[in-house]
């Protein structure tokens, strides 16, 4: 067996409206009606070495080839796979994550500034739970009861919108109980 024989192969359909460009160092740039997103596919990024994997387009389709037998090699083709997807999915029509404020006695205040979220009286505290914004391309609302949070790549607003979540979590309580929170419930686009 040769050191470079295709082990996996799948081709991905690039939809008309979208640029793609592939660098050698696998840094891919994907422009569409929405903006562009950067994602770097590099053998140093991944942790794997240069002759494991091969991404390149071809006319009009994007290739990955992996050399890697078994779980670990289908594994990396479906992730790249997924990753790529996503984001000409993401430049096209764009995500949307929307999470719901709850609390029962003290009336939460949340607040975004910069690329920061503040979430003020939870539960009674005086100190402000903080939450990171993630990307520069995300964008987070806070509208009555319902914070929306925005944008074109889809790792990043999942990111922002769980870290929202999480600074709200309640620790050594029974979750029966303590209700109080900002939960997610509705993922679409």
């Amino acid at each position: 067996m040769s050191i470079n024989q295709i082990i996996f192969r799948e081709e991905l359909t690039i939809p008309e409206g979208v640029n793609v460009d592939i660098d050698d160092n696998y840094i891919i740039k994907i422009r569409g009606p929405k903006g562009e997103i950067v994602k770097d596919f590099s053998p140093k990024k991944l942790n794997i070495s240069k002759n494991k994997y091969k991404i390149y387009k071809e006319n009009n389709k994007i290739i990955i080839e992996v050399y890697i037998k078994g779980k670990r090699g289908k594994a990396l083709l479906y992730t790249l796979l997924s990753k790529i997807r996503n984001s000409i999915k993401g430049v096209i029509e764009g995500y949307v994550y929307k999470l719901k404020i709850v609390y029962i006695h003290f009336p939460i205040s949340v607040k975004v500034k910069g690329d920061t979220v503040y979430i003020e009286n939870f539960i009674g505290e005086r100190a402000p739970r903080i939450a990171k914004i993630i990307g520069k391309y995300t964008q987070v609302k806070v509208e009555g009861e319902d914070i929306i949070v925005s944008g074109i790549d889809k790792d990043e607003v999942s990111q922002t919108a769980f870290n929202i979540q999480l600074a709200t979590k309640i620790k050594d309580k029974d979750p029966r109980k303590f209700l109080d929170g900002i939960y997610v419930y509705y993922r679409g686009k």
